[in-house]
């Protein structure tokens, strides 16, 4: 008796296929998780200065830009390398918005713009310098 018969599952075909949907969905959400916990993280910890020179927000534009090129490297495509970036964008901006209290996390200071505006472009230019190992839209199907 196979394992699948034992638990009441009737082996498919499609299994392998849809097991592979699921855990690369899976790891897409991790992706995305992964870029929150940056804008959260970065959000309250970009202010730290050495005399006038904002040096963590600085120092957050090469993680800004190395966490979402190590993924879609890692990963094959540029849709790895967006999904943190969009985690990432969506918290960062959310955490610069003034709230009903009047406080921000990321306030308008040369900290708070190269957090935000040079972590946009660092985020961006990940997205663009990552090699896709292969696209959808080229593959050759059917051919032998």
């Amino acid at each position: 008796m196979t394992q699948e018969a034992q638990i009441g599952v009737e082996p498919t075909e499609d299994a392998p296929g849809l097991l592979a949907g699921v855990v690369t969905g899976a790891a897409y959400g991790v992706l995305f998780l992964l870029g929150v916990v940056l804008g959260v993280v970065g959000g309250f910890q970009h202010a730290w200065y050495v005399g006038q020179m904002p040096v963590a927000a600085i120092a957050w534009l090469a993680v800004l830009f190395a966490v979402p090129y190590a993924m879609g490297r890692l990963m094959g495509g540029k849709l790895a390398a967006l999904v943190p970036a969009v985690g990432w964008l969506l918290v960062s901006f959310l955490l610069a918005t003034p709230q009903r209290a009047g406080d921000l996390a990321v306030a308008g200071n040369s900290a708070g713009y190269w957090y935000l505006y040079g972590g946009a472009v660092a985020v961006a230019a990940a997205v663009v310098v990552t090699r896709s190992t292969g696209s959808w839209l080229l593959k050759s199907y059917g051919r032998a």
